[in-house]
């Protein structure tokens, strides 16, 4: 039996932002997932992706929802490397209460030698005022990137 989670939808960030009820950078997205620049980003191009269905945990997922989600980590990761040439990627997901969009969701994070990933986990924030000033033209970017890989 599924579970009824429409209270929790109703209270949560995550299902605004994939309903783009509020401002999003929409790079990707499809029946089952939405991917979006991050609003406070690590470095440029770094990107969420969220199920459009509300679920806070990886193993809440449906078949069809965990391989929509994997497809956009790989589309978005190609994307990422051919557009910002970055030494690597780091994925990682945040569910249930570690979240702070009350709403699964995977960070795909373009990495770069010798970059400390240990600010990523703390509260200083971080000097990426121009990166957040061009979250357009880097949506329009990747977003093109994105469709050329289709």
């Amino acid at each position: 039996m599924e579970k009824d989670n429409t209270h929790e939808r109703s209270e949560c960030l995550g299902c605004a932002l994939v309903n783009k009820e509020v401002l999003v950078h929409v790079v990707y997205e499809n029946d089952l997932v939405c991917c979006f620049l991050d609003h406070d980003p690590f470095n440029e191009g770094h990107t969420l992706i969220l199920p459009k269905k509300h679920f806070c945990y990886v193993d809440e997922f449906d078949s069809e929802t965990a391989i929509a989600v994997m497809k956009a980590s790989q589309l978005l990761s190609m994307a990422i490397k051919k557009l910002f040439n970055p030494d690597g990627i780091t994925i990682c997901q945040n569910g249930g209460k570690m979240d702070d969009l009350s709403h699964y969701h995977m960070h795909v994070v373009p990495r770069y030698e010798n970059q400390s990933f240990a600010s990523f986990y703390s509260e200083e924030p971080w000097s990426n005022e121009d990166i957040k000033n061009n979250l357009p033209r880097t949506r329009d970017a990747l977003a093109k990137t994105i469709q050329e890989l289709l």
